[in-house]
């Protein structure tokens, strides 16, 4: 049966998600974080990695698969570039770290990129390439996940996860750019949504046992048979498949955490814990020119942007973070 649903005030759900985080053990502080951007995730309309994961969150911890006091550990601080180690914590508290020390710096070398291993799930990309924007820089977050889901372009068989990318650029009078999507058609979470509302997948979502297209949610997350970015390859799934590769090197391969399926693979050591990798940019854009000439032809290019004559049926042309912008001010006002 479907669920029915409630709307509740975004400061009481944070207080709501940071309790039960410390129940599971994890300090005050970083539960403070977590639930933060966990409700700011829910805030923006994304509600596939908000408060949704929290009863997953509590199933890995108790089958030990997250560590929730885990203290993570700057391991590599070499200029522009750091690695931290999560120690197998939930990565929304090492990946905060991460960013920040990432815009650190750039603030100094115009460029900072900081990477994570030994992670866990850190919810919404976009939380982490968002945090540059409050100094004026573009972010980039990456992360992939030991649970594949995504099938390459021609095969039938998962070999990777759903590998997110985040990209967040400052504009002037415009809300900023912020781009945050899975490499694979949807991210899983819009499958647990469906499940959960009792609401059939498009087409091409994912695919059942034999390879086929289903549209039914449960099918789709029993068998984890995810299609790249595309679809199919006459409508680009290659990209897709390409772009989640990228990030496998960028947040599992570059700091030395899990990649590809190598989780289930029985010919290397078995990992009990999740060993996450991430990837955090921040790029100062008046190491490259005066920022409000950028300003100026970010509100330019999103002016032209929007100017688009709609499609029969649409009634205007957004730019990536815009709808989400616009659901964060009505939902701070009215609720999640």
């Amino acid at each position: 049966m479907a669920e029915t649903s409630v709307v509740v005030d975004h400061t009481r759900l944070t207080a709501f998600i940071a309790d039960a985080l410390c129940a599971m053990k994890m300090p005050r502080e970083r539960a403070a974080v977590t639930a933060e951007l966990m409700v700011r995730t829910d805030l923006r309309g994304v509600d596939s990695h908000g408060i949704d994961m929290l009863p997953r969150y509590h199933e890995l911890w108790q089958d030990g698969f997250v560590v929730m006091d885990a203290d993570a550990v700057l391991e590599k601080d070499s200029m522009a570039t750091g690695l931290y180690d999560g120690a197998k914590g939930l990565g929304h508290w090492v990946s905060s770290l991460a960013m920040k020390l990432a815009i650190d710096k750039a603030k100094t070398y115009g460029i900072g990129i900081v990477t994570v291993r030994n992670s866990g799930h850190f919810g919404a990309a976009a939380n982490y390439s968002m945090m540059a924007l409050e100094h004026d820089m573009i972010g980039v977050a990456t992360t992939n996940s030991a649970f594949i889901a995504m099938v390459p372009t021609f095969g039938r068989a998962p070999k990777l996860s759903t590998n997110p990318i985040s990209f967040a650029a400052p504009a002037g009078r415009h809300a900023p750019f912020v781009l945050d999507m899975a490499t694979t058609t949807v991210a899983f979470g819009k499958l647990r949504i469906a499940s959960r509302w009792g609401k059939p997948i498009p087409s091409g979502w994912a695919l059942d046992d034999d390879g086929e297209p289903t549209t039914d949610p449960d099918v789709a997350m029993k068998h984890r048979l995810q299609t790249p970015l595309g679809g199919t390859r006459e409508l680009g799934s290659h990209k897709g498949y390409g772009l989640a590769v990228m990030v496998d090197i960028l947040s599992g391969i570059l700091p030395g955490a899990v990649y590809g399926d190598l989780f289930q693979r029985t010919d290397r050591a078995q990992r009990k814990l999740q060993d996450t990798g991430h990837c955090f940019i921040a790029i100062d854009p008046a190491r490259f020119r005066p920022l409000a000439d950028f300003k100026r032809d970010m509100d330019d290019f999103f002016d032209s942007l929007k100017s688009t004559p709609p499609a029969e049926g649409q009634t205007r042309v957004y730019v990536a973070g815009e709808p989400e912008a616009e659901c964060e001010a009505r939902r701070r006002r009215e609720g999640i």
